[in-house]
């Protein structure tokens, strides 16, 4: 069969007006960090892009006073139709930024343009859209009249969707009148530093975000500091412990995005074609670096060699190269430890008897690169059925009931998501009803939208994000006036 050849079609970085040097942002303005400054590279080039400082606990401690001082200072007493104007402020400049930091996303992250440009940044907008209409509604979040805010909130985002995890994060936090200190990953500092310049220019209040960038232990020291309020982390389960383990008995209120192993169902009477799109979208979007990526693919034995035939097929036709080109679907893996990590678990994968397929493709002499890949004749004890590979690695069992589709796909120590494909609406109810897990796609996967609350069972963690279930995660009820701490959030719409 005979392709279609696209000529390049690169994406100019010439709108892009980087710095060669980035501080820390704290109180409105950037500084230099006490830490040893580190470098951010494209993972498709391995050419560095930029120098960014590292936060030391001075550091820390001199973002969280920041916040506080924010926090009790201006931010907790200003009105919440007055706190959603900035919001509806940073939410426009965003759009009207969107082509820059789409082309800083993909740069440093190493995603497809196409993926920036059309999914992540406009969700960026939307989000805080979204959350700026439900600052002077406070009243309504579901915990009674008055409800308060929480204080000083610790954030703690991944590498593979820096500016959507950055948004998730921030608009509810400052929607219900917390201030925040975020720390980007490390391999991904870029965008959020872009942000913070459209901080400046939406001319929010001093101190009300501060942006620290560094490592493991910079995110350690601001998630144990002993006057933040509120901790929120997506990543690792491992590390999702960790914080979990170190919150343990403090009046920090805790919630945990974390690992996930998404079971992606297709029944014998699923529209073919449809799913076939839903499987290549919900494992090969992003290179597979998706916390709720379908990663498990259970297909009914009549249709498996159907299935998984037209899939090799349409995985042949995917382009993988230049993030920057506007034709590429599957970019760069993020950094050289987690192009390691696919490499390893794929010929674990070989090694316990699974028959590995790649897709027939050119990959670029420089950088971190994995094709797409699909797993066949796995069984439920191996490792590629049960470890989170975080790549665009594809595992497919078979079912012929379906209790056994569900006892499959609730077969493994995460909870965070899963897809049914199948013509019959009551099918996808009494499925969806036993599956453990908090997200259910029916006939599509990896749709996302900010009324609608995000998040896991089992360790894939606890709590939600998006909607106004991820709003109360940042409010507590109203206490007496004898017996509150923290002041009741202003403006609400009583």
């Amino acid at each position: 069969m005979t392709f279609l050849e696209y000529a390049p079609a690169p994406e100019s970085t010439a709108i892009l007006d980087l710095k060669s040097e980035y501080g820390l942002f704290i109180n409105g303005g950037f500084q230099p960090g006490n830490g040893e400054a580190f470098q951010t590279i494209s993972p498709a080039t391995e050419q560095q892009i930029s120098t960014v400082s590292c936060a030391d606990e001075a550091d820390v401690d001199t973002a969280v006073a920041a916040a506080r001082k924010a926090y009790e200072k201006t931010w907790s007493k200003m009105s919440g139709a007055d706190r959603g104007k900035y919001l509806f402020r940073i939410a426009r400049l965003v759009q009207e930024r969107s082509r820059e930091l789409a082309v800083a996303e993909s740069l440093d992250n190493g995603k497809p343009i196409k993926e920036s440009r059309d999914a992540d940044i406009p969700l960026v907008a939307a989000w805080f859209f979204y959350y700026a209409g439900w600052a002077d509604k406070l009243d309504y979040a579901g915990l009674g009249s008055a409800p308060r805010s929480l204080g000083v909130a610790a954030q703690v985002i991944p590498w593979n969707f820096p500016l959507l995890m950055l948004s998730w994060k921030i608009a509810p936090a400052l929607a219900a009148g917390n201030t925040v200190v975020l720390k980007p990953a490390e391999t991904t500092p870029l965008t959020a530093l872009l942000f913070a310049e459209i901080l400046q220019q939406a001319e929010l209040p001093d101190g009300v975000v501060n942006i620290i960038t560094g490592a493991g232990a910079t995110g350690s020291a601001l998630v144990n500091h002993p006057d933040v309020d509120k901790v929120a982390f997506t990543g690792s389960t491992a590390v999702g412990r960790e914080i979990a383990r170190s919150t343990a008995g403090t009046a920090k209120k805790l919630t945990l995005e974390l690992g996930g192993k998404g079971a992606n169902i297709v029944f014998d009477d699923a529209p073919i074609d449809q799913a076939i799109e839903g499987i290549v979208n919900g494992i090969f979007f992003n290179q597979g670096q998706v916390c709720c990526a379908g990663s498990r693919l259970l297909v009914q034995e009549s249709v498996h060699d159907e299935v998984v035939d037209r899939l090799k097929q349409r995985l042949s036709t995917l382009r993988v190269g230049d993030p920057l080109d506007k034709n590429t679907d599957i970019g760069a893996i993020n950094s050289a430890t987690q192009l390691g990590r696919m490499r390893e678990l794929s010929d674990i994968g070989e090694a316990e008897g699974a028959d590995k397929w790649s897709a027939d493709c050119v990959l670029p002499d420089e950088g971190f690169w994995f094709p797409p890949t699909i797993f066949t004749n796995v069984s439920t004890s191996h490792r590629i059925a049960r470890d989170e590979i975080f790549g665009p690695v594809l595992s497919v069992l078979t079912f012929r009931t379906p209790d056994e589709a569900i006892a499959k796909a609730n077969n493994t120590p995460y909870g965070l998501s899963a897809g049914i494909w199948t013509d019959k609406g009551s099918r996808i109810l009494a499925v969806a009803d036993k599956l453990r897990a908090g997200v259910v796609w029916a006939n599509t996967f990896n749709k996302f939208d900010p009324a609608s609350p995000f998040g896991g069972y089992k360790e894939s963690g606890y709590g939600r994000e998006g909607g106004r279930h991820g709003l109360t995660a940042y409010l507590a009820p109203a206490k007496t006036a004898a017996t509150s701490t923290r002041p009741a959030v202003k403006g609400s719409s009583k």
